[in-house]
């Protein structure tokens, strides 16, 4: 298992450089008062492709040499990181074939298309998108860009938490959702090494909750189809980011389908920001639990901005 470092990061922000945005973090004086913290929204919902994982995938894509990136590159994913990794092989001018579950939201499979991506549709659930990836990769030789458990991955989003940093200085804490763990991986890598006194909090749907009692149990637990309208976080920690996890995440805080839509809404109503369930989560603990965060700086990555607006939640 190979173990991104800092030297990575900092590799990978000058590779996706050209790439990506810069995203904006915003602020509350609302959410302030609401959650008795100050909250930095770093805003990844602004990001090319709408989400976080273009960030990854970029670093991935552009780190391959000519003669691997000529057979293209295929992945499984709910939404996001299909579709931000159709962006980059679009960019490089390579095949993509992702793999998705029948149930993804429309609007991300749209995106894929739009990107020149090719859908092979499976069921929804952990098992079956492994599969048939090993199928899809036995077949066309192409490069498996995993959505999470990849160091060029990691090393990508965690370019995400150096630029809140760069911005803010050293925060109190940084809470970011969790499903597979890349965001949370990657902002582990970059706080351990930058900002060490900044506690990491992991952020997940009660209905899909296998990071939380993996974290409780002190090694992976893995649920094959949670139910969860944060379609993001329904994957299962893997090797990779287990290390990560277990080694700095602070403690793993859970919230309810309902208060995960709550906390959506509000976000829209009050910020102005459109963001997806997935998205929502970590402020939907921080309300949850403001006794753990009053009187804080606190940085929350908002991680995508998605949504299948025929299909609200």
């Amino acid at each position: 298992m190979q173990i991104p470092s800092y030297d990575d990061v900092l590799v990978a922000e000058q590779r996706i450089r050209p790439h990506i945005h810069r995203t904006p973090v915003l602020t509350s004086s609302y959410m302030n008062s609401l959650s008795r913290a100050e909250l930095f929204f770093k805003c990844e919902n602004f990001q090319k492709a709408g989400a976080f994982k273009v960030r990854g995938a970029c670093n991935a894509v552009f780190g391959l040499d000519e003669h691997t990136a000529a057979r293209g590159v295929a992945t499984h994913s709910s939404g996001n990181h299909a579709l931000s990794l159709s962006y980059a092989a679009g960019r490089r001018g390579i095949p993509v074939t992702v793999v998705m579950p029948r149930t993804a939201p429309e609007v991300k499979k749209a995106a894929v298309h739009g990107y020149g991506g090719v859908i092979v549709e499976c069921e929804p659930s952990t098992s079956s998108r492994e599969a048939t990836l090993a199928e899809i990769v036995a077949e066309s030789g192409a490069d498996v860009v995993h959505p999470y458990n990849d160091p060029r991955v990691i090393a990508g989003q965690a370019t995400c938490s150096r630029e809140l940093v760069e911005k803010l200085g050293e925060l109190d804490a940084v809470v970011a959702p969790i499903g597979g763990g890349g965001m949370i991986s990657g902002t582990c890598l970059t706080l351990a090494s930058i900002a060490p006194q900044t506690k990491i909090y992991a952020a997940e749907p009660a209905n899909a909750d296998d990071a939380c009692r993996s974290f409780k149990a002190g090694h992976i637990i893995a649920d094959d189809a949670p139910q969860t309208v944060a379609d993001g976080l329904k994957v299962p920690l893997k090797e990779l980011t287990w290390h990560f996890v277990s080694n700095h995440v602070e403690d793993v805080l859970l919230a309810s389908e309902q208060e995960i839509v709550d906390a959506m809404y509000l976000t829209w109503q009050r910020m102005k920001i459109v963001i997806e369930p997935s998205s929502a989560v970590p402020l939907a603990v921080i309300l949850k639990n403001s006794d753990i965060f009053a009187g804080q700086r606190v940085g929350i990555i908002i991680t995508g901005g998605n949504v299948d607006l025929k299909k609200l939640p």
